[in-house]
């Protein structure tokens, strides 16, 4: 029987990183095949499709970099934690360690999840695109004043937002920027899209959940010196006045192997507190008057 392929993203700069990929690759050494190592310099397009699985150790950031580079390849990506909240992160290291024979032998589910793909044009001409994994953000930058943004989908317009920045989320980036900015959860192997607006400078502009197949169009009307797209709050590009920022669903996939010891939901409640009741008083603890 073949050996599954492996390669491994990782970032060594985190503490315990390096120690938790030595650990791994030790005990995998008779289970499977590393056949690229992805830590500094990255890996070859070729080397990351004769995968089986990437193993990614780090934070959050660390998986979404992975993720971009795996997006168009069917690579499965195990998540292994070594940040601080890991929140893409399905795995412990001890975890993987219990799971890895289920997931080498395919009897853990392997979620598709949906990606975005970014344009921008300026006076006609392209002049960025690149994918994002969580999402794609309009921020305000120095001097801070308020932006406006026209929105069209399907060449419907939707709306003009005035206010400080706009966040087009996919499900898995539901629960990063877009919920703090007040926008819904979503399942994370939904097909569909999330307009946030960043402080809107109305009361009624809520945010909305598109159809993953529509296509959105961003063009900023008023901008500020240093107004800036942001996928992923990694890859950036400067955006002037009349740019059009084009987002539609990516034709690749995030591959996630999921944890079979929990649920999307039980990492929202245990590493976000999702839904956690609230802290009722003790009643026999109360001073009685």
């Amino acid at each position: 029987m073949n050996m599954p392929k492996l390669i491994v993203f990782g970032d060594l700069h985190r503490p315990h990183a390096k120690e938790a990929m030595e650990r791994f690759l030790a005990f995998a050494e008779d289970r499977a095949e590393v056949i690229a190592n992805c830590l500094e310099s990255g890996c070859e397009p070729n080397e990351l499709r004769q995968a089986d699985f990437a193993v990614v150790f780090g934070g959050d950031g660390t998986i979404l970099g992975a993720a971009r580079d795996l997006c168009q390849t069917s690579v499965p990506v195990i998540g292994v934690n070594v940040g601080k909240l890991g929140f893409l992160a399905e795995f412990s290291v001890e975890e993987l360690l219990q799971q890895f024979d289920r997931i080498i032998n395919r009897q853990t589910l392997i979620e598709k999840r949906m990606i975005l793909h970014c344009d921008v044009m300026r006076q006609g001409r392209e002049i960025f695109t690149y994918t994002a994994v969580n999402d794609v953000v309009i921020t305000a930058g120095p001097p801070f004043s308020m932006l406006e943004i026209k929105l069209t989908i399907q060449d419907q317009k939707l709306a003009v937002c005035i206010g400080d920045g706009l966040i087009v989320s996919t499900p898995t980036g539901s629960t990063a920027y877009n919920l703090s900015a007040g926008g819904p959860i979503l399942a994370a192997n939904l097909s569909a899209m999330v307009v946030t607006p960043v402080c809107p400078h109305s009361l009624s502009f809520r945010p909305i959940v598109l159809n993953a197949e529509h296509q959105l169009r961003i063009e900023p009307l008023k901008v500020n010196d240093q107004t800036t797209l942001l996928l992923d709050g990694q890859v950036q590009q400067r955006l002037l006045q009349n740019d059009v920022v084009a987002i539609r669903r990516h034709a690749g996939q995030f591959l996630v192997v999921n944890n079979p010891m929990r649920t999307q939901w039980d990492t929202l409640a245990t590493k976000l507190h999702w839904a956690q009741k609230p802290r009722y008083a003790d009643s026999h603890s109360q001073l009685k008057i």
